[in-house]
């Protein structure tokens, strides 16, 4: 019986693998993040997303939420029936097709959006302390190119 020679092969450094360093990143951080919601004020990363969404576009869609956060529609659904049920929402049916709904955040809804603003900002500030501001721009530029790269098929 002879022994098959193994054929070399490429490794991928997966530390140095830019997707998953971001993948990471964007782990760490939003768990960071999530205990400053979650704890002074109940909210999920997922139900503070929604909220952000509809603190800057009020009366949009749960469709038209989960383009602008990329969260899947039934987490989606989940987290919008939460913050309903706990008066943060209000999701008003078309009258036309009752299988649209246009959401809003509530005056409760609105008065925890202007207390979360403020810690995000906040949040965003520390953490990209690290860098200069001329960084903090050349970061920023990276980041808006990469979502337009990305958006688009690779040559």
């Amino acid at each position: 019986m002879t022994k098959k020679s193994l054929q070399p092969h490429k490794i991928l450094q997966l530390e140095r693998y830019l997707p998953y360093r971001l993948s990471i990143l964007s782990n760490r951080i939003s768990a960071l993040i999530s205990e400053i919601y979650s704890d002074k004020f109940a909210l999920s990363i997922t139900e503070w997303r929604i909220m952000a969404v509809l603190g800057e576009y009020p009366d949009v869609s749960a469709d038209e939420v989960s383009l602008k956060t990329q969260i899947e529609k039934s987490i989606l659904s989940r987290a919008i029936n939460k913050l309903v049920q706990r008066k943060l929402l209000q999701r008003e049916f078309d009258p036309l097709d009752r299988r649209r709904s246009m959401l809003r955040l509530t005056a409760t809804g609105l008065s925890v959006y202007d207390e979360v603003v403020p810690v995000s900002y906040d949040y965003e500030k520390a953490l990209v302390s690290c860098f200069t501001d001329a960084e903090r721009e050349q970061f920023s530029e990276f980041i808006d190119r990469l979502y337009q790269h990305a958006e688009s098929p690779f040559e």
